[in-house]
């Protein structure tokens, strides 16, 4: 490769791009896999749960999933910052794990430290990190239904209302 070669890759962002569609494909491939668990799990649980009567597991299983998932996403910020620094594209891993984080998040409190020709990278952990965030929410909605079923008949029993009485409004 001429030197020539290699700023047309550097000023196009190239390597960014090839690392960035990978990491890409790795961190949202990771993160159904592990959303998939989490709500099958949920869903399982909770479904016996209400089954049985026992309402407050309910709720304690629908927290414990929510956190599951935030600890998925820390997981992944993790990941895309191992990848920065195993590269040397930042010299420190808690500097690249709080870059990756910031970029992730779309919250951007941090300056952009990446190396020309890597600049775009950003960019793409901002897109995986917002494609991450929108798939959790759908889960999140989906794993609701059972909560707020199990929320309602606590209250409904507490209440001393039966099914039946509400099924004579419907």
């Amino acid at each position: 490769m001429t030197p020539q070669d290699a700023s047309i890759a550097t000023t196009l962002d190239l390597p960014s791009y090839l690392l960035g569609a990978i990491m890409l494909l790795l961190v949202m491939v990771l993160h159904g896999l592990v959303l998939l668990q989490i709500t099958k799990r949920y869903e399982v649980k909770s479904f016996l749960y209400l089954s049985e009567k026992k309402y407050s597991e309910v709720t304690l299983c629908f927290y414990i999933g929510i956190f599951c998932l935030f600890l998925t996403h820390i997981a992944e910020i993790i990941l895309w910052g191992i990848s920065l620094y195993a590269l040397k594209l930042v010299p420190a891993l808690g500097q690249s794990i709080l870059f990756s984080g910031s970029t992730y998040t779309a919250m951007g409190f941090m300056e952009d430290i990446l190396p020309d020709g890597w600049k775009m990278l950003a960019v793409i952990i901002a897109f995986s990190g917002m494609f991450a965030f929108a798939w959790t929410a759908s889960a999140m909605i989906s794993m609701t239904k059972n909560f707020r079923q199990a929320y309602t008949k606590r209250h409904m029993e507490k209440l001393n209302i039966s099914s039946d009485i509400i099924n004579r409004f419907k």
